[in-house]
């Protein structure tokens, strides 16, 4: 059913309340828990193992589409993050139990906890640990996995902050416009100008959806 179907399903039958989740592939050196349980100890909401070392980067591919989903959470949440996705971490069951209609069932479920913690101003850290070699297959699918990735975070983003989210794609236009109003210039050609004010009109009509966005979220919270 899922990486995080599965989680989630052990969560809800631990008998404890703080609760740690690494993977069985042996990359996680499981003796770094006793110090995240210390740093936890200190208030913190979330501790989260960051990944460090060689076998961390692996395929120049993998690294570029790591970056490229860190780089758009630290976007929407405004907040540095070391590891978006590191399978080891330490946090509260009573805390996570909250957020789990929003969690993704899929490989996804790290990354979407990671954001849901931030964007509900909750505490968290990182604690550097070496990230060792995989033993057996990765069942990971690096494209499949990372669009499926990359969905769950577009929703998140649009259900905590959905005017960051909508003021990005709106930029884009603006963007793209501006690129044809240069070609039409320079190419003299007519149609660019035709595509170039369609481009600002869809970025007007996109971040006023984004302002409807907030005004439904804000509804929905109360």
């Amino acid at each position: 059913m899922g990486y995080g179907y599965s989680l989630k399903k052990g969560i809800k039958n631990a008998k404890n309340n703080t609760i740690v989740t690494t993977d069985a592939d042996s990359t996680y050196p499981f003796e770094s828990v006793l110090e995240m349980l210390k740093v936890k100890k200190q208030g913190f909401d979330l501790v989260v193992g960051a990944r460090t070392g060689k076998n961390y980067r692996e395929s120049f591919l993998k690294s570029i589409l790591r970056r490229i989903l860190r780089r758009f959470v630290e976007f929407i949440s405004g907040k540095k993050i070391k590891d978006i996705n590191s399978g080891l971490r330490v946090y509260d069951k009573k805390t996570v139990e909250k957020f789990f209609p929003r969690l993704c069932d899929s490989f996804s479920f790290s990354t979407s906890q990671t954001l849901a913690y931030l964007m509900n101003s909750l505490f968290v850290t990182y604690v550097d640990i070496p990230y060792n070699k995989r033993k057996g297959k990765s069942k990971v699918k690096l494209l499949k996995d990372s669009c499926i990735c990359m969905k769950y975070i577009l929703e998140s983003g649009i259900y905590y902050n959905p005017i960051k989210v909508f003021s990005l794609l709106s930029f884009i236009c603006v963007v793209l416009s501006g690129i044809g109003f240069l070609f039409s210039h320079f190419a003299r050609i007519q149609a660019g100008y035709i595509l170039g004010i369609g481009g600002l009109l869809v970025s007007v009509i996109v971040f006023s959806i984004g302002l409807l966005a907030v005004l439904l979220k804000q509804i929905m919270d109360k």
